[in-house]
């Protein structure tokens, strides 16, 4: 293989990466994988060995980036009923963590998306206080992620990059609650 790096400057960044990877391709005998990776989690989520105690996992949950390289954090409201009174309010959340759910019909990039909430063994859900992922994941307390229901529809040409997950399956949309206490 001949590596010619060329310095001029219309010499694209995709260009030069490219080559990076074709050289570890050409030395690593094809022992270069991710150990996360969006490949690697639509390989486990198809795999017949990968099965969980509670059976098959259904979902790839993902992260997307924009392109000033912020993760995108959807937002979404919803309407649940203050306790036992039978009164109604609106509540929102925002995550950085979804599930595909279907494209748009006559799209190739236009997509709905469900929004998944992070949840500790205990059954809680991090308030972040920050716009980073991390801050939806302190220290080793998520332990599941809840199906909210709640749905957003995205153009994916406006995002730059993504960040698969490991395959789950979320805790059923029907034990989403944020119910506050009476």
């Amino acid at each position: 293989m001949s590596t010619n790096l060329n310095t001029e400057f219309d010499q694209c960044v995709c260009d030069i990466v490219q080559q990076i990877v074709d050289a570890q391709d050409e030395v690593a005998n094809n022992n270069n994988h991710c150990v996360t990776s969006c490949e690697q989690s639509i390989q486990q989520l198809l795999s017949p060995q990968t099965q969980t105690v509670n059976g098959t996992n259904t979902t790839i949950p993902f992260i997307l980036y924009c392109q000033d390289c912020k993760p995108f954090i959807g937002n979404g409201v919803f309407q649940d009923e203050l306790g036992k009174s039978g009164n109604t309010y609106f509540g929102c959340v925002e995550t950085p963590i979804f599930r595909a759910k279907k494209f748009v019909e006559g799209s190739e990039c236009c997509v709905k998306l469900e929004l998944l909430l992070p949840v500790t063994a205990g059954g809680s859900t991090p308030c972040p206080g920050g716009r980073d992922v991390c801050d939806y994941f302190p220290g080793n307390s998520i332990k599941d992620f809840q199906s909210t229901g709640i749905c957003i529809t995205v153009d994916l040409n406006c995002f730059c990059s993504i960040t698969c997950l490991d395959p789950i399956t979320p805790l059923p949309v029907s034990s989403f609650t944020m119910h506050e206490k009476d």
